[in-house]
């Protein structure tokens, strides 16, 4: 019996020694970083709002440089939310191979294929601001339904679930403005007296916004609000209806808290914004890409969030 129980414990000790070397030596697993890395973003277009995600990535790579990690971040930017031009940059950065690629769809069946193409070369691959795919890590809303819904059921209560309503619809192959829309229109179906008599793509260019803003309102001269769906169109709305001498009687309601969007916010022309944090965004994209590099795991999902901006907030 002593025999038999020696003979155990010991059989115990030594399955346990292994798992207890494995333990210890999954610190081996991880590849200190030597050279300078690269990451490249590209984003859908040029904007301020990729402003402050730029200046997210920069402070983590200072952060980085402060412990003997060099990093050089490359914004390879379309001059307008262009799909082809996109597409264009994410595979010629390919080829160059950088050591992190973090790309916000614009379009996402072509984006995905594409950022496959870059994980299947070796490249390190994150996405961000718009829903790519479960295959790719992602920082930002996964939905941005929500936001939609939020922004929607405020401007219902502004106007007492009555009044005829415009949506600039910003991108339409970009998840994001999408899903914003689908979650106003929800919103808006809960309130019969809820309206949309004007729906129009502004492509993220914000003097389009004013022009489409311009039509709306010579065309319905009763019309009561406007929803935004990206971080140019409330600017351009707002710029619009004062010009028009509407503010405070055409209601708008929108995306992000650009300077000047908050302004109007502030002014009362804008109602209230949903307010992303994209600066997050620039600088967990670096951080993680880091970690990637070094052999880490990663969240696949990081929800960076969002609140809601009213005149409230200036005081």
């Amino acid at each position: 019996m002593k025999t038999t129980l020696k003979t155990g414990l010991m059989a115990a000790a030594a399955a346990i020694l292994p798992l207890s070397a494995m333990a210890q030596d999954q610190a081996d697993l991880i590849t200190p970083v030597e050279d300078e890395l690269t990451f490249v973003f590209v984003p859908k277009v040029i904007h301020p709002w990729y402003d402050v995600v730029a200046e997210g990535a920069a402070y983590a790579a200072e952060e980085f440089a402060k412990k003997g990690i060099e990093i050089e971040v490359i914004w390879d930017q379309p001059p307008q939310a262009d799909v082809v031009d996109q597409n264009q940059r994410i595979e010629a950065n390919i080829g160059r191979q950088p050591d992190g690629l973090a790309v916000a769809c614009l379009d996402q069946a072509t984006n995905v294929q594409l950022m496959g193409e870059a994980k299947e070369a070796g490249i390190n691959v994150t996405s961000f601001n718009s829903y790519c795919a479960d295959d790719f890590q992602f920082i930002g809303p996964k939905s941005s339904k929500q936001d939609g819904y939020d922004l929607g059921e405020h401007l219902a209560e502004i106007l007492g679930g009555e009044g005829k309503i415009a949506i600039l619809s910003g991108s339409l192959t970009a998840s994001d403005h999408v899903q914003r829309i689908e979650g106003f229109k929800e919103a808006l179906a809960e309130h019969e007296g809820m309206e949309i008599v004007f729906e129009q793509p502004d492509d993220d260019i914000l003097e389009k916004a004013v022009e489409l803003t311009e039509s709306v309102l010579a065309a319905h001269p009763d019309l009561d609000g406007i929803f935004g769906s990206n971080a140019s169109n409330p600017i351009g709305a707002a710029r619009a209806v004062e010009n028009a001498g509407k503010a405070g009687e055409v209601h708008i309601v929108g995306m992000d808290d650009l300077p000047e969007a908050v302004d109007f916010v502030c002014s009362g022309v804008i109602d209230a914004l949903k307010a992303q944090r994209q600066w997050d965004m620039g600088y967990w994209a670096v951080t993680y890409m880091v970690a990637m590099n070094e052999n880490h795991t990663v969240p696949m999902f990081h929800d960076t969030g969002s609140r809601l901006l009213t005149a409230d907030d200036c005081e």
